[in-house]
């Protein structure tokens, strides 16, 4: 089979490698369509460190390929979701309620970090039953790719910073993840949602998943906005969806005493993170951070394609462009980490 794989730091291409061996407890999948995220630009850049002929992606939609003998609830030929991370069911961090980190911290990330990723003809899911959903009827695999990531890493923004009817928010970082992030908060009953971001398309499209108003971090720390619009007070919750470990110093800055903070960020710079000491009520401030990979998984699946079938939630929104077939994959790429103006996501149609 062919793929398209990160060659070593720096460098992609295509690469030649035998399809994935499946077993009991697992499936080979063909892809339906695939997206690229920042994460693949990073790793191509080096953030995980060197690989050698690693296939890329993680975002995806599919077809099952083939099924372990042990498998109970899909076969061969069944359209499939599959989230981004893949855990392993039956670990003592899955039981204790952390799936993500099963096997160890981050260790449900599994796709182009410690095996080939989903952007070949042919690749291996693990856990089968606890890593798969049907395709929901009538659901487009473009939009299908957005439930693999974007959408889940977003909203576990909002559940980690717990948010709840009438909240002011605020969301830093409006690429797609954050404006999940905005998508979440306003589904789970803001009031309030301040978006951090100034690129024009982003800008549009907050503000149909519910973003009322708007900061650029070009016009000075955030917090000194924040605290301005609000009239000293603060906000109740922040979301942060990008930035760096500077970050956290603004976003502790513009909460209120009590207030919680949901990171789904990626740090990928920065030995520490800074929590201003009077800012966080001198350690006594009720003001409480939380860090979190998203949660992957079957149940996890079904309820988000659930909601996008339902119509409550449109992801088309969050995707710009549209390629036709494996040769336009490398393009998609290249976009991606060019990110014109006019760009959210790319996603590659591999199948109708």
């Amino acid at each position: 089979m062919k793929g398209f794989a990160m060659k070593k730091i720096g460098e992609t291409g295509w690469v030649e490698k035998e399809i994935p061996a499946c077993g009991p407890l697992d499936a080979i999948v063909k892809p339906l369509a695939v997206a690229i995220c920042t994460s693949d630009i990073h790793t191509i850049a080096g953030a995980i460190g060197d690989r050698k002929d690693m296939i890329l992606g993680h975002e995806v939609c599919g077809e099952i390929h083939e099924v372990g003998s042990l498998v109970k609830d899909f076969k061969k030929g069944d359209r499939v979701l599959i989230t981004a991370i893949t855990p392993d069911w039956s670990t003592v961090e899955a039981q204790a309620g952390y799936s993500m980190h099963s096997g160890g911290m981050l260790n449900g990330w599994k796709f182009s970090n410690v095996k080939d990723g989903v952007f070949s003809e042919y690749f291996h899911v693990n856990d089968a039953d606890g890593n798969l959903a049907l395709l929901p009827e009538g659901m487009d695999p473009i939009d299908a790719c957005m439930i693999s990531d974007m959408v889940p890493t977003g909203f576990h923004g909002a559940e980690l910073a717990d948010i709840q009817y009438g909240d002011t928010v605020l969301v830093i970082g409006i690429g797609p993840v954050g404006l999940m992030g905005v998508a979440g908060a306003a589904l789970r009953g803001a009031s309030r949602i301040i978006a951090v971001g100034t690129r024009p398309k982003c800008v549009e499209v907050a503000k149909i998943y519910g973003a009322n108003e708007f900061i650029s971090y070009k016009n000075g720390p955030i917090d000194e906005q924040v605290l301005k619009m609000t009239n000293g007070k603060g906000v109740d919750k922040v979301i942060i969806a990008g930035g760096g470990v500077e970050t956290f110093s603004e976003a502790v800055k513009s909460l209120k005493a009590g207030g919680k903070i949901g990171n789904v960020n990626y740090l990928g710079e920065g030995d520490n993170v800074l929590i201003p000491r009077l800012e966080w009520g001198v350690g006594m401030g009720h003001k409480a951070i939380f860090g979190g990979l998203m949660p992957g998984g079957r149940l996890r699946a079904e309820k988000l394609g659930s909601l996008v079938a339902s119509g409550r939630l449109n992801v088309r929104h969050l995707i710009t462009h549209v390629y036709e077939g494996w040769d336009q994959l490398p393009e998609a790429v290249r976009i991606m980490g060019e990110k014109p103006a006019d760009l959210i996501k790319p996603v590659v149609r591999i199948a109708k």
